[in-house]
């Protein structure tokens, strides 16, 4: 396609731009800055904003409650994010084999994927009924008394995890798929000349040759367990007793239901700044075990 050229060009190109520009602008960047904005003020929506500093950052750094969701969101990423690392790459492994039927197995995978968080979560809420449950049912069967999954509050955030796994595994799986394929087979080769091992081989070479793939999958990864909201809002409405009241849930809260938007928009952007920090954090540590020298 001829664009033209000086002028004629420019112009152009600002006319293919503008629509994204103008959507980024209007749905994006604005509605941000108004957010930066409200967190700053009190706003119940019905009654016009009422300007007060830093005292919803005040009250929220200095209640019991935010301290609490922080130790639930914890919680999630340390049970979440190593166990899809482990998952996601033991699939992928065993995805990147050649065996009859392969191709069926990685749409298998990945229906998860496909499938709503309304729909996931409503399937993850019967299948660990504590009464009628499938999970507790096959425990049933070796001897093994099922807990009550979703209404005890030790095991209530290791059921929404395993939700989450099984709804994400299959993305990443395909990632590291990709990275897999990626890698000289001439490596597997001179080691087994060598004599190396199957556990050797991946410590050596499958693992660091996969490590730009295993830095982005846990940055992703821990992104998204802070922004974890829809399987707990469905499966455990935050409880029992707050044990899996997590920082999107609170938002939501705050903002669509008790109408504290100005408190809500600083639980937003003190949730901002924990991303920033951690993911700034993995970006400089990544230099450490992150090799991209294939």
């Amino acid at each position: 396609m001829y664009i033209g050229k000086g002028r004629q060009r420019q112009t152009t190109i600002m006319a293919f731009l503008a629509p994204t520009v103008l959507g980024f602008l209007v749905f994006s960047f604005i509605p941000i800055l108004r957010s930066l904005y409200l967190s700053f003020t009190s706003w119940d929506i019905l009654q016009p904003a009422e300007w007060v500093g830093l005292e919803n950052y005040r009250i929220l750094l200095g209640s019991e409650e935010f301290w609490r969701v922080m130790r639930n969101t914890a919680e999630y990423i340390v049970l979440y994010v190593p166990l899809m690392l482990i998952m996601s790459l033991g699939l992928a492994s065993l995805l990147n084999r050649e065996f009859r039927g392969v191709g069926a197995y990685k749409v298998l995978f990945f229906l998860p994927v496909l499938t709503s968080w309304v729909a996931g979560s409503l399937i993850w809420r019967w299948i660990l009924n504590h009464k009628y449950g499938l999970v507790n049912i096959l425990l049933g069967y070796i001897g093994i008394e099922g807990p009550p999954w979703l209404d005890h509050r030790l095991w209530a955030m290791p059921g929404i995890v395993l939700a989450s796994v099984w709804k994400d595994v299959g993305f990443f799986a395909l990632i590291f798929l990709g990275a897999l394929k990626g890698i000289n087979l001439e490596y597997y080769e001179a080691a087994e000349i060598d004599g190396a091992s199957r556990w050797a081989k991946f410590r050596y070479i499958t693992l660091p040759l996969v490590s730009p793939t295993t830095f982005f999958v846990t940055i992703t990864s821990i992104i998204n367990s802070f922004q974890v909201f829809a399987q707990v809002q469905i499966m455990t409405n935050g409880g029992p007793a707050g044990a899996t009241q997590v920082i999107m849930e609170r938002i939501y809260k705050y903002a669509f239901q008790f109408f504290k938007m100005g408190y809500a928009s600083a639980l937003s952007w003190v949730l901002f700044a924990i991303i920033l920090v951690i993911t700034l954090v993995q970006w400089h540590l990544q230099k450490r075990w992150v090799f991209y020298d294939g």
